[in-house]
């Protein structure tokens, strides 16, 4: 999905999604649909349905935003992965014998599902988790469309008329061109990304094409790229303290210890202070709790409101043996997340609900 979101062509995978319905019409199965139907309900009702799950579900923002940005590099996935997961399907049709069809048809669904899942954390961003919920929810879009298939039937012949498509075409090509703006505006930045880090002293484009590569859940290049820029210029603290997020969540918490001292040496007020509080987690997770209680001081005495030191900080102070002040913190902890504003509300969740969890134990 990375390559795709890097080097595909909303064009091409239209073309191979039609191909595709092409060649499942050309079988001896007859299927009743035409073959531009797959690849409009995708446009038209699948894509449009995941962004509308996604908004609410990932809290990713205002719906008209991320439908720009994100429609066509979706859409361009999705047509990619119903064309890779048709392929088995095409060659049944013309091979296998009826009676294993339907269930063949059901694995390329669930083969579908899966390929989506991978799509929509890699254009989203989003954890397993939430990518799996919005992909198990992807289905009420179908149906809903599979009971208004007669409004939409006659909608659709109305659109299909010349008259209204020249109209709308001369009123509309810019929306029109717009739609796929967040595709190619996406392969433009990586492609200028890739171009700068040709220059083996340039060690920033490394650091953004890290960026890249980590927002889309692919740790290892974006491990590779890190590393890459820390050799190039071994002050990039940002790069280092990427470096040591990646790691704690890998659980590899002496990784993570090694690159976050290398930030707190070179700027113990790096990126708001969130490096005491990173210090602070993985000294934790590390069965340190005075070193952790260290570091967890200075941040919330520095930042009052952030739920997620908030909570570390509880967890520390219930390792220590101090179970009142540990509930303060988890009530200050959600507090924080319930007054955070809506922008935030999508990373300050998470801390809530464990804060929440967590004091009710204690």
């Amino acid at each position: 999905m990375g390559e795709i979101l890097d080097r595909g062509s909303l064009l091409f995978a239209s073309l191979a999604a039609i191909g595709v319905a092409l060649l499942l019409q050309a079988g001896p199965i007859r299927f009743p649909f035409s073959f531009y139907t797959p690849l409009l309900l995708l446009a038209a009702v699948y894509v449009p349905g995941v962004l509308l799950l996604a908004v609410p579900i990932a809290r990713l923002g205002a719906l008209g935003t991320v439908f720009q940005r994100d429609y066509s590099p979706l859409l361009t996935c999705a047509a990619m992965a119903w064309s890779a997961a048709q392929i088995p399907l095409v060659l049944a049709v013309w091979t296998a014998p009826p009676m294993v069809f339907p269930i063949l048809a059901a694995a390329v669904g669930l083969y579908f599902a899966v390929l989506m899942f991978f799509a929509v954390r890699t254009v989203f961003g989003t954890e397993n988790g939430i990518s799996a919920a919005i992909v198990c929810l992807s289905w009420i879009p179908l149906v809903a469309a599979f009971f208004l298939a007669g409004p939409l039937a006659m909608v659709f012949r109305l659109i299909a008329s010349p008259f209204f498509l020249f109209f709308a075409f001369y009123y509309l090509r810019s929306e029109f061109s717009n739609l796929g703006q967040g595709l190619r505006s996406r392969q433009n930045f990586h492609r200028m990304m890739e171009a700068a880090a040709v220059n083996p002293h340039d060690g920033e484009a490394q650091y953004q094409l890290g960026l890249i590569y980590q927002q889309r859940r692919q740790s290892t290049e974006a491990i590779r790229r890190f590393q890459q820029a820390v050799t190039i210029d071994p002050t990039e603290t940002d790069a280092h303290f990427q470096l040591g997020r990646i790691a704690y969540e890998q659980g590899r918490f002496q990784d993570a210890l090694a690159h976050f001292q290398t930030v707190l040496q070179q700027d113990d007020k790096h990126s708001l202070n969130e490096i005491h509080r990173e210090l602070g987690a993985t000294h934790l997770s590390l069965g340190r709790p005075e070193d952790a209680r260290r570091e967890l001081e200075i941040y919330t005495g520095r930042r009052e409101y952030d739920p997620e030191g908030l909570y570390h900080y509880g967890q520390t102070l219930e390792a220590l043996g101090d179970p009142a002040r540990a509930r303060e913190m988890y009530t200050r902890a959600v507090e924080a997340a319930r007054t955070a504003p809506r922008y935030r509300r999508r990373f300050t969740a998470k801390w809530s609900r464990l804060a929440q969890k967590q004091a009710r134990k204690v």
